[in-house]
């Protein structure tokens, strides 16, 4: 394994290692700094016995593990759709897992879309079909948040961003943090979605002449393969039949919008006197939404530590207690992120162990008898 493994560039060694499951080491240690420093500082056991465990809270909390399976088929879904059925269901799945992992033991400095690039590309699928499926993921992923906060605002207004705030001067810096990155990411999915659906070749063109200058030199070559990108995954999406897109788009709503219910269940699971009328649940949810958007950016992996923090801050108005909230957020984080690095770190080796046994094994298949 290791020589296969020596073959390969030096970026598809450095995906490699970034999905080594002793990566799980640094976001584990600060999650659990996190965890811990909201149990010194808002932990009361008295407050902790009153948690009565009834079947309320295993119910929802049943509730919370299947939107987290719900969540996982969905994404398995718009993967199979758009490799056009390549892939078995187990092999997304397995993609999906790996994933996930990906994204929780770095931060988004690598970028998940590398590492789904290298992993899409060990499945035996094109460059250009692999280039698609990222590129259009990613589109897909950026186009629900942009799409869904506004609807969010329009109708729950400031509250969404912050308790209690009614204008931009209530917003504070969590608040400014996600309008700043709303409007970072604006412009990132104006790129993308120019470029795939509108005119890659300009994008192309324009991606080059914008880094062809001292001060963005070192970006050039990666703008120049980012536009032959657009171009590839223009061309393909424009092969793809209506299906496949509805069935992405399908998958997209579903993983996102479950993503959120999970902590819905368990906001709703310890807060036995929160109203479960649609426009209260429909307001948490924004609220959430919200959260995840401002973390998302989290240079930490994962968003290890700075997560478990935020999570206290934004919920102030719902979870009333600090001890109710610190086991909501500990149950959360253990269901959404400690369960994908432990499954990733069972199916990343097996997954890297069958794609080399494949490639040492295609060689001999070749030699005649």
């Amino acid at each position: 394994m290791k020589q296969e493994a020596e073959n390969l560039t030096t970026d598809q060694q450095k995906v490699l290692k970034s999905i080594s499951p002793y990566r799980i080491i640094i976001p584990a240690v600060l999650g659990v700094i996190g965890v811990m420093y909201m149990l010194w500082r808002n932990f009361d056991l008295e407050e902790f016995r009153r948690i009565q465990w009834t079947t309320h809270v295993y119910f929802w909390i049943g509730l919370g593990i299947l939107t987290v399976l719900i969540r996982d088929l969905a994404y398995a879904l718009r993967l199979r759709a758009l490799t056009n059925k390549e892939l078995s269901w187990w092999k997304c799945i397995e993609v999906v897992i790996i994933w996930e992992f990906s994204s929780a033991v770095s931060p988004s400095a690598l970028g998940g879309s590398a590492v789904a690039f290298f992993i899409l590309s060990q499945e035996k699928l094109s460059v250009a079909r692999t280039v698609t499926i990222v590129t259009y993921t990613i589109v897909l992923d950026a186009l629900f948040m942009l799409c869904t906060l506004p609807v969010l605002f329009a109708i729950f207004g400031f509250d969404i961003l912050r308790p209690g705030a009614e204008s931009f001067a209530d917003l504070g810096q969590w608040g400014y943090l996600a309008l700043g990155f709303y409007i970072f990411m604006i412009v990132y999915s104006i790129i993308f979605a120019y470029g795939i659906f509108i005119g890659p070749h300009k994008m192309k063109r324009f991606l080059g002449w914008v880094t062809n200058n001292r001060l963005l030199k070192r970006f050039h070559q990666a703008a120049l393969k980012l536009g032959e990108d657009l171009v590839i995954s223009s061309q393909g999406l424009r092969e793809q039949g209506w299906k496949i897109h509805l069935q992405a788009i399908v998958g997209t709503l579903l993983a996102w919008v479950f993503r959120f219910l999970l902590i819905s269940c368990l906001v709703i699971a310890f807060t036995p006197n929160l109203p479960l009328t649609i426009h209260f649940q429909a307001e948490l949810y924004a609220r959430l939404q919200t959260m995840f958007f401002v973390v998302m950016f989290s240079p930490t992996p994962g968003g290890a530590g700075i997560i478990e923090l935020a999570f206290n801050g934004f919920l102030t108005d719902y979870v009333h207690s600090n001890t109710h909230a610190t086991v909501i957020s500990t149950i959360w984080r253990l269901m959404s992120y400690y369960l994908y690095l432990i499954a990733g770190a069972i199916v990343v080796p097996n997954w890297i162990r069958e794609v080399f046994n494949v490639k040492r094994e295609k060689p001999l298949e070749k030699k005649p008898d």
